[in-house]
């Protein structure tokens, strides 16, 4: 496949809209085009070493679920490990393309996924994604009346409001006057200074309406799953359960206050990867996840929530295999797609 064919692909898989706002997804490294695609490596982590292996492989683009380029780089040179990805991926003609969070947030993506280690359960998205394109752009819609004799001056200020969008005019008749209809969409931002300026006419402030714009929510898309398990199951049999799905033969383990590893679990809040941020208030028997922070372990233990930890990658990199297959489907078999063997979490048990 070109290249851009296959970045068109991977986008429709899942869409880099509903990555986070601070995330880095999408095609980071492009080789001149026109480039053809017949073998795609997959990997948790673009290392030197999983480099290698790609370049040994005859890898024509890296999908790497972490973004190798998260902070900007003000240079590329030999001198720093991740400067040397993008030398050797220019060098050898190899794209890199990064989902991340988009990833976490599809309904078939890696929180889905996890989910699967703890049994028969039902889930919701913790942090539900909204529709990134509806309505449309700004947070807000004002409208209001005016007449001939305010209508020019009150566009031209408003034209000079940065972030207002969908600016339109319509006739209209109020009081029984012909007048403008004036409607237009605006940032929260802009907003308080199309407020300040309307306010200054006591007439067209008394005829101004603000509505505000909801984007509907995704079904079963967003950041992390509150699960619900079909039947309880205490916590030590959860761990195994865990250990098992993930293939790790250690995890670690905070027990929460009042609980024991025989308490029954139900309800399992999780996250892949590093999960404090979106799990922390979450009401939960559990909380799952790759590393939270020392004090959001001892908050979550002092509310009697147990806390699984898996170390980071461990918790995303599993779904490789999974994704591997589905995206076999979904691009219809027209390239050979492989997963690393060199791929591993930089942290094991010693």
């Amino acid at each position: 496949m070109n290249l851009r064919e296959l970045v068109s692909a991977l986008n429709d898989f899942a869409s880099p809209a509903l990555a986070e706002s601070w995330d880095n997804v999408g095609l980071l490294v492009e080789p001149s085009p026109p480039h053809t695609v017949n073998t795609l490596f997959l990997t948790n982590d673009l290392t030197e070493e999983v480099m290698e292996e790609a370049v040994q492989k005859k890898a024509d683009l890296i999908l790497s679920y972490h973004p190798p380029i998260f902070a900007p780089l003000k240079r590329v040179t030999w001198k720093t490990w991740k400067e040397r990805l993008v030398v050797r991926a220019l060098e050898n003609r190899i794209g890199i393309y990064s989902p991340h969070t988009a990833y976490d947030a599809i309904p078939h993506g890696v929180n889905n996924w996890l989910t699967k280690g703890l049994g028969t359960c039902t889930s919701v998205p913790l942090h539900p994604s909204t529709a990134p394109s509806s309505p449309a752009e700004g947070t807000h819609r004002v409208e209001f009346c005016a007449g001939a004799e305010h209508l020019d001056a009150v566009l031209s200020k408003i034209k000079d409001i940065p972030e207002i969008s969908c600016l339109t005019t319509l006739p209209a008749r109020a009081e029984g006057e012909e007048q403008t209809r004036v409607s237009l969409n605006c940032s929260q931002k802009a907003l308080l200074e199309v407020v300040a300026l309307l306010s200054q006419n006591s007439l067209l402030y008394h005829k101004t309406e603000i509505l505000l714009l909801q984007k509907p929510l995704l079904p079963h898309t967003g950041m992390g799953r509150l699960c619900t398990l079909s039947e309880p199951v205490s916590l030590s049999d959860t761990i195994e359960r865990v250990k098992g799905h993930l293939q790790l033969p250690h995890v670690r383990v905070a027990v929460g206050a009042g609980r024991t590893l025989e308490s029954p679990v139900k309800k399992v809040a999780l996250c892949a990867g590093s999960g404090s941020s979106v799990l922390k208030g979450t009401e939960a028997d559990l909380y799952l996840t790759g590393e939270m922070s020392h004090h959001d372990v001892l908050d979550a233990v002092a509310n009697g929530i147990s806390v699984i930890l898996c170390e980071h990658s461990n918790t995303e990199r599993g779904f490789l295999s999974e994704l591997c297959d589905t995206l076999t489907i979904h691009l219809q078999n027209k390239i050979n797609i492989i997963v690393s063997e060199k791929d591993r979490d930089p942290l094991q048990v010693a």
